[in-house]
Parts: structure tokens; C-alpha cells; sequence
């Protein structure tokens, strides 16, 4: 070869090397940013080019994929939208996923590397592998009644299997259906539009990511920690408090929503019966900050880290206050706020003994199993023993009386949250219990249940004249 043919041919090479390593670096080392391009279509094409798996609850599928007929072949599809919203979440083509949709979004799209037997045979023949169902730990009878229940007012339920941490019942009102966002186009568009304009917000997951002061709800809490740290040593003994209470440091004075005079140095059977305010806000500042904070950190609140798998919000008990706000934090007031989820594992725990259970809302997918696990020993058995004798007498001769269910042993507590400027809002209706059959001591159920626009007066039998009757269906359906 003459010397012009070998600078030629070397010239050609160096053009040949130049071209492998343009097109490594735009295959390999720049391809995240073309993936993330918004112009790139190929990923969205390729995850809608089958059906999406399915979620299961009860065992039958409340989820579905619809052809399209366009280049974008299938688009989710929703039964029963609106009463398992605040389950699934929704899957968007234009917005997205969230909760179950988004938390288990490699099974559902057939992405996750478990599903996959044949990796390479997979990749040789592009080949994409089916999504894979989830199954949830929903009970729909439970569901439903509680959905019937809160009847299109603002509010949450939120209830537990005391002894598994299984979710039972998630539901938030008023709801959406997830479906109608689910597509492209001016009809998703505008109903993203009109979903995120209306003012009673039917996208907020009330069950799960809305906290609300919990009112006298967590005096469960703070009857707990005056048992657990001595404070308390007999449940029946007066409590040496004043009707009303001078907040400690302050000219305020804390009264109790009922005139009569069994408030006054009531024990904390009464006490907790009917509701004092006094006792439980004496309670709390007797307690000290510490006591109350480990406690209420032991049911979970203040943790950011916990998941259903989707995130659920960060219920918070103040670790800094005088003992003015801390009286206020123990009735269930001042900064103190919780998700209907954390009200409900206060329940929950009780209900179990003491040991409170990992909540979980999926039971299993095509590559993982959620076994039963233990979130916190909140308390001993024999505090847990003398808060179930409190919470039954709540329902028996208390303010909880609506949630009785015969054939059953009820526990309960109601609360009323004050709302708003001055507490000029309308208050908040809660009412949180536990139930078994009378034949058996497994606790079957624990619940939750907040209603927002409460037309009560501001007692706390507003909690079990509103929202105990919610809870009670739920009970009834689970049992």
C-alpha cells in the first residue's frame, strides 16, 4: 500500500473512532438528559403501550386500563372511583401518579427488575414484561360504610386491625374519581382545572396527609402517659384538680363545655367519661413536657418516616413549651395535630394490649409479601388493661354512648377540636374506638373518625352525636 493509501485509510479510522465515541457518549453518557426530556416521547409511548396492573381490593380489581386507539394505547380506568380515591391515588398521563399508584409504580408498570425471569432474553427481544397487581388490605364492606357515613361532608375515616396493622377502611370526603384525570386532552385538563379550584379541596387526602388538632381525642394520650410515668396510680381516686383551672404562668383559666360540677377534683374514670377539660389540662403540666412528649412520640407522632407504603403526614406534639401550652397540647389543643391514621393507631394500640402494629394498606404484590410487624410497645399490658376499663366506660356511661354495638365490647373516646380565630370556626367532630365480639378478647378493629363541618355545639358529645355513628357502621361492617 502506497504511503497516500495508508494516511488515508488512517484518516478513515480516526473518522470511524470519532463516530463510535460520538455515538457512546449520546447513547450512554448523555442519555439520562434525553430521557428527561420533556420532547421525548419514546418513554411515555412505552409505558402506555399495555395495560397497567391492577389494584385488588377484597380480591377483585377497583382499577383498569382502557385502549386509547391512539398512540398513547391504554389509559387508566377507575370503578368506584370516588370511594377508593384515597386508596389508589391516581395514575395521570398529563399529571402523574400518586399515592398507591405512584408507591408501587414498578410492579404496576411492569418495570420492577423482580418481575422479570429472563433479564436478558427480555432485553434480546425487547420484550416487555406484563405490570403485576397489587392487593390490598381494604376491607370494602368497611369501606363502604364508612364512605355512606361521612355522606359527602368534610372529613376522614381511618381504621386499623388492632392485632395485624392491616388498613381497613381509608376514606376521605368529599372525593374525585381519579378516572377523569387519567387521560390527555381538554376534558383532563379541565377537570385538573375545576379539582384544584374547588374550594372543599377533594383531592387532599383527609385519612391520610390532613392533620387536625385532635381535641379531646387525646386525652387517651395523656391518661396514658399520667398512667405509665406514676403520675396517676389509681384510676378511681380523685385527681386534686379545679373547676376551672388557671393555666400555669397565665391569667387564662381553662373551663370545662359541661356546667356541671362532677369536673372538680373528678377522678380519672370520670374524669375521662365525661370529658374534663380541668383534669386532663392538669394532667398534662403534672406530667411534665418529657413524659408527655416520649409518649405521644411512641404512638408516632412527630415521626416524618412513616409510610402505608404512600407517605402519610407528620402528626405533631410540641417538644417546646411552657406549661401553659402544654396544659392546652394534652386536651388536644394548641399545636398539637394529628391524621385520622395516628388517631386511629392510638386506638389501635389500646386495643392491642399496649403494642402497637406497623399499619400497612398492601398485603401483597407478585414480588414482596407485607408481613405483620411491630411499630412500638406504647405501654405495659396493665396500663393498657386500665385505658381499655376507660374507653368502654366512655361508650357505656359516657359521651361515647352512639357507638355502642350490641354483641360487642366497645371502646371510645369523642372530641371536639376548636377551630379557627379565637375558636370562632365551626369545631371539628371526632371519635376514635375499638370494638371485639363479646365471645372473643382479639381485638377485631380500631377506627378513627373526623368530621369538619360539625354543626354541633362545641361539646365533646358533638364528637359522639356526629362522628361516633360513622364509627360504629365501621365497626359493625368489620365484625
Amino acid at each position: 500500500m502506497t504511503r497516500h493509501g495508508r494516511h488515508a485509510a488512517a484518516f478513515c479510522l480516526l473518522l470511524l473512532l470519532t463516530l463510535l465515541l460520538g455515538a457512546t457518549r449520546v447513547q450512554v453518557l448523555d442519555s439520562p438528559s434525553y430521557d428527561g426530556n420533556p420532547a421525548n416521547r419514546r418513554l411515555a409511548i412505552t409505558r402506555y403501550a399495555q395495560p397497567r396492573g391492577n389494584i385488588l381490593v377484597g380480591g377483585h380489581p377497583v382499577t383498569g386500563s382502557r385502549a386509547t386507539h391512539s398512540q398513547l394505547k391504554y389509559v387508566r380506568a377507575y370503578t368506584d372511583g370516588p370511594l377508593y380515591a384515597p386508596v389508589t391515588g391516581f395514575a395521570s398521563q398529563t399529571y402523574g401518579a400518586t399515592l398507591l399508584e405512584a408507591a408501587e409504580d414498578d410492579v404496576l408498570s411492569g418495570t420492577a427488575d423482580q418481575l422479570v425471569a429472563l433479564p436478558l432474553w427480555n432485553a434480546v427481544t425487547r420484550r416487555q414484561q406484563p405490570g403485576g397487581d397489587v392487593r390490598t388490605t381494604i376491607n370494602p364492606a368497611a369501606q363502604r360504610a364508612a364512605y355512606r357515613g361521612l355522606g359527602g361532608r368534610k372529613g376522614a375515616v381511618a381504621a386499623l386491625d388492632p392485632a395485624t396493622g392491616r388498613i381497613l377502611a381509608l376514606v376521605s370526603t368529599p372525593s374525585y374519581d381519579p378516572g377523569d384525570i387519567a387521560g390527555t386532552g381538554p376534558a383532563a385538563t379541565t377537570a385538573w382545572s375545576g379539582l384544584l379550584d374547588h374550594p372543599d379541596q377533594p383531592m387532599v387526602n383527609r385519612a391520610l396527609r390532613q392533620t387536625y388538632p385532635p381535641g379531646s381525642t387525646f386525652k387517651t394520650v395523656t391518661a396514658i402517659a399520667a398512667l405509665t410515668s406514676g403520675t396517676i396510680t389509681d384510676v378511681d381516686e380523685p385527681t386534686d384538680s379545679p373547676d376551672p383551672y388557671p393555666l400555669p404562668g397565665s391569667t387564662v383559666r381553662l373551663t370545662n363545655e359541661s356546667s356541671t360540677e362532677a369536673c372538680r377534683d373528678a377522678s380519672l374514670r370520670i374524669a375521662y367519661q365525661i370529658s374534663c377539660n380541668t383534669v386532663f389540662g392538669k394532667l398534662g403540666d403534672d406530667v411534665g413536657l418529657k413524659a408527655m412528649a416520649d409518649t405521644a412520640g411512641a404512638f408516632g407522632f412527630n415521626d416524618p418516616a412513616l409510610r402505608i407504603p404512600s407517605r402519610a403526614a407528620t402528626s405533631v406534639f410540641d417538644t417546646h413549651m411552657d406549661r401553659a401550652q402544654l396544659a392546652l397540647s394534652s386536651i388536644g389543643q394548641y399545636n398539637t395535630a394529628a391524621t385520622p391514621l395516628q388517631m386511629a393507631m392510638v386506638a389501635a394500640a389500646v386495643a392491642n394490649g399496649g403494642t402497637l402494629m406497623q399499619p400497612h394498606l398492601v398485603d401483597r404484590t407478585p414480588v414482596a409479601t407485607t408481613y405483620d410487624s411491630v411499630y412500638r410497645q406504647v405501654m405495659d399490658a396493665n396500663v393498657a388493661a386500665q385505658m381499655q376499663e376507660l374507653m368502654t366506660g366512655a361508650v357505656a356511661q359516657g359521651t361515647g354512648r352512639r357507638a355502642a354495638i350490641p354483641g360487642a365490647v366497645v371502646g371510645g373516646k369523642t372530641g371536639t377540636a376548636q377551630n379557627g380565630e379565637n375558636n370562632r370556626g365551626m369545631p371539628f367532630a371526632w371519635f376514635i374506638a375499638w370494638a371485639h365480639p363479646k365471645d372473643s378478647g382479639t381485638p377485631a378493629v380500631a377506627v378513627a373518625v373526623v368530621v369538619e363541618d360539625a354543626a354541633a355545639n362545641r361539646a365533646d358529645i358533638s364528637g359522639g352525636g356526629v362522628a361516633a355513628p360513622i364509627a360504629r357502621a365501621v365497626m359493625r361492617a368489620v365484625l
